[in-house]
């Protein structure tokens, strides 16, 4: 069995525009597959956050009116990097990504918690643990 440990806040690092050439398909996919850890994440008792879950309200509310523009620039990544100084850990998910990476390097700088899979995630205390579906 997993060791225990008090439930973590984990921001997911993983790829979501790298590798897609914008392809707003090859995104939701990137988009899917980070949130689906997510939820793994939340199974072992831990609260899972992704930079893209805070940033993509706040962007399109910004006015921004298509990836990649100016609005979108002067905002995705800025609130990511401030994240990661809030959360306990990171796990690093999928593919390449320059912005993912550069999420682990700050937390790397910070002293976070860093997890290179699911697998390495602790188990949080049994009363944090949520019941699969």
């Amino acid at each position: 069995m997993k060791s225990l440990c008090p439930p973590l806040l984990i921001l997911i690092a993983g790829p979501y525009r790298s590798n897609t050439d914008d392809d707003p398909t090859k995104i939701a996919a990137n988009l899917r597959v980070m949130n689906d850890i997510a939820l793994d994440v939340l199974r072992l008792g831990h609260l899972p956050i992704t930079g893209e879950a805070l940033a993509l309200p706040l962007i399109e509310r910004a006015g921004s009116q298509r990836i990649g523009d100016e609005v979108f620039n002067n905002l995705f990544h800025p609130i990511s990097r401030r994240l990661v100084g809030k959360v306990d850990g990171i796990l690093r998910v999928g593919g390449a990504s320059k912005g993912a990476d550069e999420m682990m390097a700050i937390g790397r700088a910070q002293e976070k918690l860093l997890f290179y899979s699911l697998a390495e995630v602790p188990v949080a205390t049994p009363d944090a643990l949520i019941p699969s579906a």
